[in-house]
């Protein structure tokens, strides 16, 4: 299955995009909601390879080598000490080596989360999503590793292939192809036919809305731009990019690698496609070096890289978490995403279950240890352990706070997601 090809607009090549700086500037709203995940995917990774054995559980020692498989930041050991409230050891006999398991709070998560992941409504969003993906390609398909880069990003479960797949063979292919980078035999994913329905990006997908038009080729449909506080393009720069706002918009899933790589309208057509892959991934950002790897592979060469600095209005760079993070600034208010999906809503309540710990940690802990302690002596005397005039027992969830985004669910309220309006 190919890339549609041959666009049929008659585009008219403007001056080249102007040679200027375009400095970068921090956003902490967006470095927030970055930081906010430090270490969740290691967690979340750890997690999935602890729930995928039948006893639930794992020896201690068969986790520890997996630090560079994961990318963890620590050694695994570590990392199960730092979130207590994730993580449980323990050891079956006598005879057996420590073990891993979730904590019943996280195990509660994970089969809620797997019960999204099982909603048929969400089962379709998932196909759906891949599937534009690979239709943003020129093949169709796109190699199995690749697609595991994202994964995550789209909101897919972990053995998505055996899961997922599986039940749609009517979209999905797996085949055996020669990858262009070394000629070797390597697996692919390729979509089965091209599907017209799933051939509208975003873009036109909003302008058609809230327009109320009938799509047409060649609209001048403009990007929207949330430069930071204090940023100021150069004149000639502000002059460039409203001219090249005006520039017939190519949809990502039209093939327009005819057009001169250095002019303007291709400039638009990278910033089209690079707008539609963020928009797709259910936290509207992604590790910039999967970003620039699919680039690499599509085609773009470095011209994804390029996109992302020379539109600091539409993009933003993020340097947290010991990695380069590209985030689509629309997506966001501030530091919070304006359209959460389901999976959203869980991993905020895991997040919320992980910073449980580093209260733990920080001292709550142990002033939990020393009233128990206190009560145990107590009550070998006779006395009843009070505490601002209650029990312990009515005080043992007095830290979990109502109402919050990264609530784990553990109140009378439910989760709610929110969809806040631009």
């Amino acid at each position: 299955m190919a890339l549609r090809t041959g666009v049929p607009h008659r585009l008219l090549l403007v001056r080249r995009f102007v040679d200027a700086r375009i400095k970068w500037v921090r956003d902490p709203y967006l470095d927030t909601a970055v930081e906010r995940e430090k270490n969740f995917r290691e967690v979340f990774s750890l997690k999935n390879q602890i729930v995928s054995s039948p006893s639930k559980s794992l020896p201690l020692s068969s986790l520890s080598p997996l630090k560079a498989h994961f990318n963890l930041p620590t050694s695994a050991a570590k990392l199960f000490q730092k979130y207590p409230s994730v993580f449980s050891q323990f050891q079956p006999s006598p005879s057996l080596p420590l073990h891993v398991r979730l904590t019943p709070r996280a195990m509660t998560l994970h089969k809620e989360e797997l019960a999204i992941h099982c909603s048929p409504c969400h089962r379709s969003d998932a196909v759906n999503r891949l599937a534009k993906l690979l239709m943003l390609t020129k093949a169709g398909r796109l190699p199995l590793c690749i697609v595991d880069m994202f994964k995550f990003d789209l909101g897919l479960p972990s053995n998505y292939v055996t899961f997922l797949l599986s039940d749609y063979p009517e979209y999905f292919h797996v085949c055996e192809c020669k990858s262009p980078s070394d000629g070797k035999e390597t697996l692919f994913l390729e979509l089965v036919s091209w599907r017209d329905e799933l051939a509208v990006s975003e873009m036109e997908k909003r302008t058609s809305f809230s327009e109320n038009v009938k799509l047409k080729k060649g609209l001048p449909l403009r990007f929207s731009m949330k430069l930071p506080n204090g940023f100021d393009l150069e004149k000639k720069v502000k002059d460039w990019v409203e001219t090249w706002q005006d520039l017939p918009y190519i949809s990502p899933y039209e093939n327009a690698f005819h057009l001169g790589r250095n002019s303007d309208q291709a400039e638009k057509w990278t910033v089209a496609v690079l707008h539609e892959l963020l928009w797709l991934l259910v936290s509207k950002k992604a590790e910039g070096k999967n970003v620039y790897s699919l680039g690499e592979y599509l085609g773009f060469e470095n011209r994804f890289e390029k996109a992302v600095k020379h539109f600091p209005g539409i993009f933003y760079i993020s340097n947290k978490i010991r990695t380069q993070t590209v985030v689509l600034k629309e997506a966001f208010r501030k530091d919070f995403l304006m359209e959460k999906h389901p999976l959203m809503g869980m991993r905020f309540r895991y997040i919320h279950l992980m910073n449980k710990s580093d209260k733990f940690r920080k001292g709550d802990g142990v002033r939990l240890f020393r009233r128990k302690r206190k009560a145990m002596l107590s009550a070998n005397e006779g006395e009843v352990m009070k505490e601002g005039g209650k029990s312990l027992e009515e005080n043992k969830d007095s830290n979990v706070s109502s109402g919050s985004e990264f609530s784990d669910g553990s109140d009378d309220e439910s989760f709610e997601t929110k969809v806040m309006d631009v």
